[in-house]
């Protein structure tokens, strides 16, 4: 069953390296499957001549936002098989999940998206204003007065700037816990370490997990843990996380690709 692989080898990831995570998937994943890779912008062209398309380090869709949105749409007319399945209630869909996560009082940094509800978020030396449909910090501005930033509709959304100890993500294949990096040093992001996740750690994780109903795909929870010592979601990735594989023990990689070539076969029977 043809697989086509949607990846961009020569995406410049500030601190990763995308291809070299997509030429070992891909190395493996052609054991069970045949396979072929493409770029973002020509996976609507060659999607009919597959039968389901694995969307993977294409970086973020706003570099082709346009391709991505015909893309989207006609896989969804033809009821075309994407894995991760487009119906991801997360990044997927834009930032606008924080809002709701926040309304419904889910641990999560608090987001509003109006100037009328600014008094809703704890006060803050600074703010966080990014827009709803960003990724990779593209937009992203600090700032001590967000009001001036923000108007009903304008597609931003503020946060308060939160001082924590690190992030942390865990990484899941379906609603299957795989592994869990950190990184010790708030400033350097991508300087990952493996991570002994606790179980309410993993509690929280999975909270996300269920909310976003996902029968599969590969979804990461990025957390911080805040100064007193909850953590807070930053954000769920569903649409294509990096997966830092090369930073895991091999035992964890291998069962990684294990657990991903099931869950490919399940979503194709």
């Amino acid at each position: 069953m043809p697989l086509l692989y949607v990846t961009d080898l020569a995406y410049p990831a500030r601190g990763r390296r995308y291809c070299d995570e997509d030429i070992f998937l891909t190395s493996r994943l052609r054991e069970e499957f045949a396979l072929a890779l493409c770029h973002p912008l020509d996976a609507q062209a060659l999607l009919p001549a597959f039968d389901a398309v694995i969307v993977r380090n294409s970086g973020p869709v706003l570099h082709h936002q346009e391709a991505y949105d015909a893309f989207r749409a006609h896989a969804l007319a033809t009821g075309a098989r994407v894995y991760n399945p487009l119906t991801g209630r997360a990044d997927m869909a834009g930032k606008r999940y924080l809002l709701e996560l926040t309304r419904a009082g889910y641990p999560v940094i608090p987001t509003v998206d109006d100037p009328a509800d600014l008094h809703l978020l704890p006060q803050a030396r600074e703010y966080a204003v990014k827009p709803q449909q960003g990724a990779d910090s593209i937009g992203l501005v600090f700032t001590a007065d967000p009001a001036p930033h923000l108007t009903p509709g304008g597609g931003l959304l503020v946060q308060p700037r939160v001082d924590f100890a690190y992030e942390v993500s865990f990484y899941f294949v379906d609603d299957a816990f795989q592994y869990a990096l950190y990184a010790p040093d708030p400033a350097r992001r991508w300087e990952l370490e493996p991570y002994a996740a606790t179980p309410a750690d993993l509690a929280f994780a999975r909270s996300f997990i269920d909310w976003n109903t996902l029968s599969h795909g590969i979804q990461r929870v990025d957390a911080c843990r805040a100064p007193s010592g909850e953590l807070l979601l930053v954000e769920l990735e569903d649409l294509n996380p990096y997966l830092s594989l090369d930073l895991v023990p091999e035992r964890v990689r291998e069962g990684f690709v294990g657990a991903l070539t099931a869950s490919l076969r399940s979503f194709l029977a």
